[in-house]
């Protein structure tokens, strides 16, 4: 199954990805099919002018289309998501993420920040008609190492234990939902349907 990963983080070096490094590490096991999209890696003026016919705009839309699953995650700023992850989502269809699992994920400074994620970030997921959004998980900075060369992305104990617990959420609620009927199969079905009263 296809999942998406997607890191709302401007910075080459984010606290935020590392969270998501570890997610995705738990989750390749599992045979999904991975792929990212980095908000920093995409050009900054299709974004900023919604420009929806942008090839960028356009394969943001296409690889969400083609996902059963998004794991987004942010860093928390002035209490509320990264600006550039909310224009990200704006360029999305109205019901882009309807029979999709998400799993959310924020990074912040404080715990003070952890309500962040139910108020800022889970309504536009839920605008977008998001089919399933699991349980968060927030960290503070501090309790979070970043990759380098030699050693994976990992957290404090407790931390990485809860995003194994999430990937394994996210990996049963893909096993478990029904497929979806595509619209011209329903229709089929109901014309051939015998009906009594």
């Amino acid at each position: 199954m296809e999942i998406v990963l997607v890191s709302g983080s401007p910075s080459p070096s984010s606290r935020t990805e590392a969270l998501l490094e570890i997610v995705a590490a738990a989750l390749a096991p599992k045979h999904h099919s991975l792929s990212w999209l980095r908000l920093r890696e995409l050009p900054a003026q299709p974004l900023l002018h919604a420009d929806f016919s942008h090839p960028a705009v356009i394969g943001w839309q296409q690889q969400v289309a083609a996902a059963e699953a998004l794991v987004v995650a942010t860093p928390v700023y002035k209490a509320s998501l990264a600006g550039g992850l909310k224009v990200l989502l704006d360029l999305l269809p109205e019901r882009a993420l309807a029979d999709k699992v998400v799993l959310p994920i924020a990074s912040g400074g404080s715990h003070g920040h952890m309500l962040s994620v139910d108020y800022a970030l889970n309504p536009v997921l839920t605008a977008l008609k998001a089919g399933l959004i699991l349980p968060s998980v927030f960290a503070v900075d501090r309790d979070i190492v970043r990759a380098t060369d030699s050693v994976p992305a990992h957290a404090r104990a407790e931390v990485q234990q809860r995003l194994l617990h999430a990937a394994e959420q996210l990996d049963a609620a893909l096993r478990q939902r029904p497929a979806p009927i595509a619209p011209h199969l329903l229709n089929q079905r109901l014309v051939q349907a015998h009906w009594s009263i």
